[in-house]
């Protein structure tokens, strides 16, 4: 029998709270979500549900029409919105997680407060066993280095727990995790793999242009078509979902090794204007 202090409306304001509830098997708590959220979770378009805006926007009189008895919200925020969804009034569990360790401590926390904690944990152990996996499969193999971006302008790399799920996928991460950085920067580094993956831009970066734009034409990476865009979601969501972004990564790391999975695409050729051949 559930507790009356178990939340039975949840507001979701980042795609990832959504993403864990639907994994322990509780996404019919979840009455309001972002636009974002049926992107990585298409079942929740099949329930009733209101769309608010995300934790960067978010705005209180949304939240209070939508009634929640707990708002779930995660990184990236503004302090404005932060301060709009306090003002709502609803319980709040708010995670700005840095790494893979804090991803399964919110999803034991996220699970316990919803008191399914041993589907919680079955989450994280299946997380934990297939990152092990793939690591267990790249051992020994070449370690290519790799420059990943989560934002174009300005130039951002890609989180500390993408930098981890490279470093899992059998290469070597470049840069400062998270951390802003110039283009003649990272064409010093000379990664042998290049990949995009932009926030709220779905698979929709344009690598040839940003080949062009950015004079990476005679980059290592460029030279050998090896230039990707994973999709947003699964590198940017600090979820479940992460594990098709590793299948994703493992894939441009080892293409000998490791299938080809849904999510990303490659560059075909060295661009020499923004008319190029890019394969889907």
């Amino acid at each position: 029998m559930l507790s009356s202090h178990t939340p039975r409306r949840i507001a979701c304001l980042q795609p990832s709270a959504t993403v864990i509830l639907a994994a322990i098997g509780e996404l019919d708590r979840v009455v309001a979500c972002t636009k974002y959220c049926a992107d990585v979770v298409p079942e929740i378009a099949a329930q009733p549900h209101t769309i608010l805006a995300d934790s960067w926007t978010a705005n209180a009189e949304q939240i209070i029409g939508t009634q929640p008895d707990l708002v779930i919200a995660s990184v990236p925020y503004q302090e404005k919105a932060v301060i709009e969804i306090l003002k709502s009034g609803a319980r709040f569990l708010g995670f700005a997680p840095k790494s893979l360790a804090d991803i399964c401590a919110d999803i034991a926390i996220i699970a316990g407060a919803v008191g399914a904690s041993d589907r919680g944990e079955a989450v994280i152990d299946l997380m934990q066993q297939r990152i092990e996996q793939v690591r267990a499969r790249t051992v020994g193999l070449p370690r290519p280095r790799v420059f990943c971006e989560e934002w174009g302008k300005p130039l951002i790399a890609s989180q500390a727990w993408v930098a981890e799920l490279v470093e899992a996928a059998g290469g070597e991460f470049l840069g400062a995790p998270g951390q802003q950085i110039s283009a003649e920067e990272v064409a010093r580094m000379d990664a042998d793999i290049l990949i995009a993956a932009w926030c709220g831009v779905g698979d929709r970066v344009p690598l040839e242009k940003m080949i062009v734009d950015r004079n990476w034409q005679g980059s290592r990476a460029a030279r050998t078509s090896r230039v990707y865009c994973v999709r947003d979601e699964l590198l940017n969501t600090p979820a479940p979902t992460l594990l098709r972004g590793l299948d994703a990564l493992a894939f441009a790391l080892h293409p000998e090794f490791c299938a080809r999975t849904e999510g990303i695409r490659q560059i075909t050729g060295v661009p020499s204007s923004t008319a190029v051949n890019v394969a889907l």
